[in-house]
């Protein structure tokens, strides 16, 4: 399989991903945080659009779904949540399957985010585009589920194997580096926190990264060995609300 991946900035600090099964030629984009640019972006490619790809409802996710399709007319599909803010024509959650042409994505529940959050993994590209759930050196909030639920979430996607690409949603890399510096004094934090740095400084993206690095990294994967608690979520909840109330 072979799976061509064109990733662009957009809005504030998101990214946008258009994706083409290059078997097929079929096409979709990840997410619509901004119609215009996604447009853009395809035109440039010189692509159609053949789905939309929703990983949770949130505006900067999903509020471009009406205009892209009625431009395209590209099939939407996504979690039930997504239904709050647009239409969607196929409902999806953990378990399902997606097809792009030949290419196919298993869909796994990461509700923490938000409660339906879902990431789309294409294991035979070593691909998965995660949303808001798993940042560079980060996570996503809390804006609906709890610690038991997000945690649950990010142990599936620590289950993928290591050289999966980790595609998710915002450059936040360097402030996430700024906190687990202060959660985390290890080598390997310290190193890969410099790198990060220095290639922000020369305007260098950070997404994206990969499963087996942010195992080694990541203080949301790393909470047991960082946070003492009874339980392994409830670490994480600690380095969750650390991270809450950073200032640095």
């Amino acid at each position: 399989m072979t799976l061509t991946i064109r990733q662009f900035p957009c809005l504030s600090d998101n990214y946008g991903f258009v994706i083409r099964d290059d078997a097929s030629g079929r096409t979709a984009c990840i997410d619509t945080p901004d119609a215009a640019a996604v447009l853009a972006e395809l035109k440039t490619a010189g692509w159609g659009l053949d789905f939309i790809f929703n990983t949770h409802w949130h505006p900067d996710h999903a509020g471009g779904n009406a205009k892209i399709k009625a431009a395209t007319g590209a099939t939407i599909v996504g979690p039930a949540e997504v239904t709050r803010i647009a239409p969607l024509d196929r409902t999806v959650g953990g378990g399902d399957t997606v097809m792009l042409g030949e290419t196919r994505f298993d869909v796994l529940d990461t509700g923490g985010h938000t409660l339906g959050h879902i990431a789309d993994v294409d294991r035979a590209d070593a691909v998965a585009f995660v949303g808001d759930t798993l940042f560079a050196l980060g996570c996503g909030r809390l804006f609906e589920g709890d610690a038991a639920q997000m945690w649950a979430s990010l142990q599936r996607l620590a289950a993928l194997p290591d050289d999966t690409r980790v595609y998710c949603a915002h450059e936040y890399t360097a402030s996430n580096a700024r906190f687990a510096l202060s959660v985390d004094e290890g080598p390997a934090l310290k190193a890969r926190a410099e790198a990060v740095f220095a290639a922000r400084e020369r305007g260098e993206w950070t997404v994206p990264t990969t499963i087996g690095l942010e195992k080694a990294t990541n203080p949301f994967l790393r909470a047991p060995q960082l946070a003492t608690a009874a339980t392994d979520h409830e670490a994480f909840a600690t380095i969750r609300a650390a991270k809450d109330g950073f200032k640095g």
